[in-house]
Formats: C-alpha cells, structure tokens, sequence
C-alpha cells in the first residue's frame, strides 16, 4: 500500500492512496460540521452543502453535474459532526476535471439567493421524509435522548431553524470556514501523487481561517416514547455511552458491536429472531468522533412485545461480559473482513483516511487490524459493564 501526505503553504492537508483500478475518489471536506452549530443554527452546514451544487461563479448547478456525468463520474456530498464534505469518483485519467468542479464548488459557491427558499423547502420535505421512516426517525431521535441540544439535534435541523437561516449568515460561515487551513483533500486512486499536489496548487485558494472553539458535548440517558397513528410495529433504539478518545477504543467498539449486532449470526439476531421470532429487523451499530461515541441497538417488535424485547437486548449486552476467548477471536476476524471489505470502494477509504485525520492522523486507519488483534477480553467488559442506557421508542 503506497501512502503520501503533504500540508501546501496555504495550509490544505493533501492526503493520497496510490491504486491500480482505474477509479480516483476525490474528496474535499471542511472541519465543519453539525457538531458546531448552535441550536438556533442547527442544520446550517447541512444546508450549505445542499446549496454548493446551485452554482458557482464558473459554473451553473448543470455544468457542475454534467462535467463530472459526461465521463462516467459520480458527484455527491455529506455532512456529518465534525466534517462537510464533496466528492467525485471518475475515471483516473480525468482527475484534473474532477478536482477542479469539487475546488470550485467547495471555494467558490454563489449561494443564488432564488435558491435559498427553494432549497429550504427541499430540505424541510427531506426532513418530513425521515421523520415519516419509522426506523430511521428512532435512530435519529435516540441521539436525543443521550446528548443534550445543540448536540444531540438531528444534523439537517428542523423546519424551524432551516427556514430562519439567511444568506447572510451562510457567507459568513463560508468565509470564516471554508478555508484550506481548516480542509482536508483525500484522493484514492490510480494517479501520481505529484500530479495531485501540483493540482491541489493551481486549484486551492489562499483564504484566512477564523478557529471555532469546540463545543461542550453533555451526555445525558433519557427514555423517551411517541405513540403515533397508523404505526404497524414498535421501532424501539436503545443507546449506550461507549468509550472514546484513541484508535483502540475504536476497534473495540467494532469488534463488540460486531459479535453483539453485525449480522445473522450476532448475539442479537440470534437470541430475539431465531430463538424467540421476536423481530424481523435487530442489529447494533457505533457512532464514533473525535469527542463522542455512542453504540446503538435498533428493533422492530410488535407493540405488545417492547418492554420483553427491551429487556432481552440490556441482558445480551450486558451478557458480553462473559464471552468466550474463541468469541473474541471469531469477533476480531469479522471486524477486520468488514475493514477489508469496505475498503475496496475507494471512496470508502477517502471518508476514513478523513476521519482518521480529524480524529489523530490519517495513517492510523491502516493500523486497524493490528490493533483488532490486541484486544482482550478485559476491553469487552468493560463496555459490558456499562450500567445506564437511554431508548426511544415509536409505537
């Protein structure tokens, strides 16, 4: 595996893993995201993405998708906690092209002011359909329940919030934020490493960064419950403060939840689908930054059946604490065949080469495996240990 880094005089970080397939993902992402924002704000970096793609001083909102489609290419974008990022994944011979739309939306967005309601809108019916999920509104709404606000919101905001913010206040966020000092450039492909910074140069821009402090985040358990008509099943998420802080507490985390939820074979879906026909959907997952990590258990069971479901799911947790030496290991194999897995798509690895960076440093990520391989049993208890939890549940 060929790996290179290199900060520009401007301050970008240019980060780059050299592949054969003739694919490049090129991801630009600010250290900005919905962690920043305040409760009045909420959703504002969620929205600025959306509005990037409206057009730029070089470029209508077609031209942007069409000259990255023309050749094949695939342009999209994400917000998250702790970063906004833009992506293309394009051929490799067409690397220039792909870096100069995704600088110049990240740089250079209009913002068209006949956009902003337009968009406004878009987003508020992107936040009705969520809601309108069943599943995913509880994995939304268990967030609340174990962070206070603004931290524990849902990252695109509310209506409210959404239709209140101003174009003012987006300029003002791109000029202080968008800058290379606070932005990362991750490209993962077939391409030299020289050609990329030689591009990152003539595409990057000198622009000064104004440092946002970091928020307090302030965990909190709460248990919550919404009745809601025409609702078939109870959606029930349950959710567990985890440690956080370093790359092993990290592993740990994927190899619990991976013999606790990951898959058909998990204690979960053994326990509440095959041994009790209890649900057909249980799983657990990790949500995990540079100051926060929360595990999450997800079901959906019949109404009369959430509190024996609930009860299940804290005993197969808590019942981790007694796993078997030959569990760890079969646990550790699956949690290093989904790192090897996932990491054949290439703008799998730019998103985590990303991470790694915000959280320590990129090259971190490749050290995954050996550090899977070091975990004891002792690191499984004590997140086992962990006597309070917070739920959700819509029924």
């Amino acid at each position: 595996m060929e790996f290179h880094r290199k900060k520009l005089a401007n301050g970008l970080t240019i980060l780059f893993e050299k592949r054969d397939v003739n694919v490049t993902t090129v991801m630009l992402a600010t250290k900005f995201g919905s962690l920043y924002e305040s409760i009045e704000e909420k959703g504002i970096a969620h929205f600025m993405e959306h509005l990037a793609f409206k057009g730029t001083k070089r470029r209508s909102a077609f031209e942007i998708a069409f000259e990255i489609e023309k050749f094949g290419g695939v342009l999209n974008a994400f917000t998250d906690e702790e970063e906004t990022a833009y992506h293309a994944k394009i051929p490799s011979e067409y690397i220039e092209k792909a870096m100069d739309v995704i600088f110049d939306i990240f740089f250079n967005p209009s913002y068209p002011e006949e956009e902003l309601k337009k968009e406004a809108n878009v987003i508020c019916e992107e936040i009705k359909m969520y809601k309108d999920s069943p599943q995913r509104h509880v994995l939304n709404k268990i967030k609340e329940c174990l962070y206070k606000a603004p931290f524990g919101l849902f990252t695109g905001g509310d209506e409210k919030s959404v239709l209140s913010i101003k174009k003012e206040q987006i300029l003002k966020k791109h000029r202080e934020l968008y800058s290379p000092k606070n932005s990362i450039l991750c490209v993962v492909g077939n391409n030299s490493f020289d050609e990329i910074v030689r591009l990152a140069e003539k595409f990057s821009q000198n622009i000064d960064f104004n440092e946002i402090l970091f928020p307090k985040i302030v965990k909190i358990n709460e248990k919550k419950t919404e009745k809601r008509e025409n609702v078939e099943q109870a959606n029930i998420a349950i959710g567990f403060h985890i440690p956080f802080g370093n790359n092993k507490d990290i592993a740990i985390a994927s190899v619990f939840s991976s013999i606790l939820g990951d898959g058909m074979s998990s204690k979960l879906f053994t326990e509440v689908r095959e041994k009790r026909g209890l649900a057909y959907a249980v799983k657990s997952f990790f949500e995990k930054g540079k100051n926060y990590a929360y595990l999450v258990i997800y079901i959906g069971t019949d109404k009369e059946k959430i509190n024996e479901v609930i009860k299940i799911c804290i005993e197969e947790f808590r019942k981790m604490k007694n796993l078997s030496e030959k569990e760890l290991e079969d646990g550790k194999k699956q949690a290093m065949g989904n790192y090897d897995v996932e990491s054949e798509a290439s703008e799998v690895n730019a998103l985590h080469l990303i991470l790694s960076e915000i959280n320590q440093k990129a090259e971190d990520y490749y050290k995954f495996k050996e550090i899977v391989k070091s975990i004891s049993l002792e690191d499984i208890r004590k997140i086992a240990d962990i006597k309070d939890y917070a739920s959700f549940v819509l029924s």
